[in-house]
């Protein structure tokens, strides 16, 4: 059109912001260097090119009114510098302007049907994929791993976001164009509910319908952590290892640790009130330690007979997870019928948008609640007889945990299963855990007449005493 018309192109200018909104810094150098005379008029496309806003149509009309402008040229629209020229200009910046406002709407009023019908509009988090043939959203196998490790590491309280930044980092996890993660993108990613099942978009919440990396309650401890976490730093303590587990039995006290002559002791703080206990040496407790994970020993013709009472007792807890099930889907669907209610009562505009906001969110939280415990039934029911076997499997283990050179693993194994940790006399006296505790005072009920696995003379001295029921305690602890 140039070639056609004859004219002169000063230069060319392209610009990338979009002219929905005012601002766009090409734009304005492009007025400017007119206004200083370096040239007479624009060639563009179409109108639509030049403003999509009030204020950049209305500059540019002002400088054609004013002889500041003296030619604007367009393949696909007419102009001449006439009131009649001026008229459609303003015709055809006020479509532009209609177009964009009409587009934005409606791609948000897309984006609100997406949203109830449980479909993330926009791009997946990090740690989900799309899919460009369903449209649908699906967990990222290779990320999403890394983190549900990142909830599960911070639930704890014990790392910063810094220091989850550098764990997770060296364990793989990478952004966008496999960029490495700040600070602030782990502390965005530890709020985003959308990994919990519940998207929240504009201050709104909407359930999901794709597969949640975590549960509810892992969502809800972290940010719960996050609330109460402290800025400020401790300052580094000696890595005792039994450094706050155990309290005095005489004033209920800290038992600390110190070293003397090479050797670490435990004595009570004697903080409340006068003590007359005495120092013990850590190898003596150590000692004492390996003694009482023994007890929670089990050899392998008894796991076998326990296995085999528990498949006996599974049937008999199916129907019963049953019920309960039924009872939480009856719940939902009574959170179902106020979350319609609700919307029935927003359109009639008996609730104003912050009310209605505010009160289906607390509902849609609730019912997330509620499809973690389901599912945790439903799990609990397909998984419970693994999950015995683990633990049956585990207690196994304690001999050689008891015999090895290792205290770390001994303490941790003595945290498993007791608690109250408390020295007397230069004693270890604590509470076993059920159902470790059924193990350690009592014996499998059994049937009269039925065959029981051969016991030893150490299994017997340590598993004195009948419960009249023990089972229903184990049972109770492993379900």
């Amino acid at each position: 059109m140039a070639k056609k018309e004859n004219l002169e192109v000063v230069d060319i200018l392209i610009e990338k912001q979009t002219a929905k909104k005012p601002g766009r810094p090409v734009f304005a150098e492009m007025l400017k260097r007119i206004e200083a005379g370096e040239a007479m008029g624009i060639l563009a496309w179409h109108p639509d090119r030049l403003a999509r806003n009030s204020i950049d149509g209305g500059q540019i009309i002002y400088l054609v009114d004013t002889g500041i402008i003296k030619e604007l040229k367009f393949p696909t629209f007419w102009f001449e510098n006439t009131p009649q020229g001026k008229f459609m200009l303003s015709i055809a910046f006020g479509q532009s302007k209609y177009y964009i406002d009409n587009l934005s709407e409606n791609i948000k009023r897309g984006h609100r049907q997406k949203l109830r019908n449980g479909l993330w509009p926009q791009m997946a988090p990090l740690g989900y994929l799309n899919d460009t043939k369903t449209k649908q959203i699906y967990i990222d196998k290779e990320k999403a791993p890394l983190i549900k490790k990142a909830f599960e590491l911070y639930a704890t309280g014990k790392y910063t976001l810094k220091e989850i930044r550098k764990i997770i980092n060296n364990l793989g996890l990478r952004g966008r164009k496999e960029k490495m993660l700040s600070v602030s993108n782990y502390q965005y990613l530890l709020q985003n509910p959308f990994y919990c099942g519940v998207m929240r978009y504009n201050g709104e919440y909407f359930e999901g319908n794709h597969e949640p990396i975590i549960s509810k309650k892992l969502f809800d401890q972290v940010q719960e952590v996050m609330k109460q976490k402290s800025k400020t730093k401790t300052k580094e303590l000696k890595p005792y290892i039994y450094r706050g587990l155990f309290r005095c039995g005489e004033c209920d006290c800290f038992i600390t640790t110190e070293t003397q002559r090479g050797h670490n002791y435990l004595r009570c703080t004697k903080r409340k009130i006068p003590c007359s206990q005495k120092y013990v040496r850590e190898e003596i407790i150590a000692e004492q330690i390996k003694n009482e994970i023994q007890k929670v020993s089990l050899p392998d013709d008894w796991a076998d007979w326990m296995i085999k009472k528990l498949q006996m007792k599974e049937e008999q807890k199916a129907q019963s997870s049953r019920f309960f099930a039924q009872k939480i889907e009856s719940e939902i669907r009574v959170i179902d019928e106020k979350l319609e209610k609700l919307m029935n009562a927003y359109l009639e505009n008996a609730l104003s948008l912050e009310e209605y906001r505010e009160v289906k969110n607390k509902l849609v939280n609730q019912k997330q609640l509620l499809k973690d415990k389901l599912t945790a039934i439903e799990q609990k029911s397909d998984n419970r007889f693994e999950l015995a076997i683990n633990f049956i499997n585990s207690i196994k283990q304690s001999q050689i945990v008891a015999f090895q050179e290792n205290r770390e693993r001994c303490r941790d194994f003595l945290k498993k299963i007791g608690s109250n940790f408390q020295i007397l006399e230069r004693k270890l006296f604590f509470d076993f855990k059920n159902p470790y505790k059924i193990l350690v005072f009592a014996e499998p009920e059994r049937n009269e007449g039925e065959a029981i696995p051969s016991q030893n003379s150490e299994i017997v001295k340590w598993r004195r005493g009948w419960d009249s029921n023990p089972w229903t305690a184990f049972e109770a602890v492993t379900v």
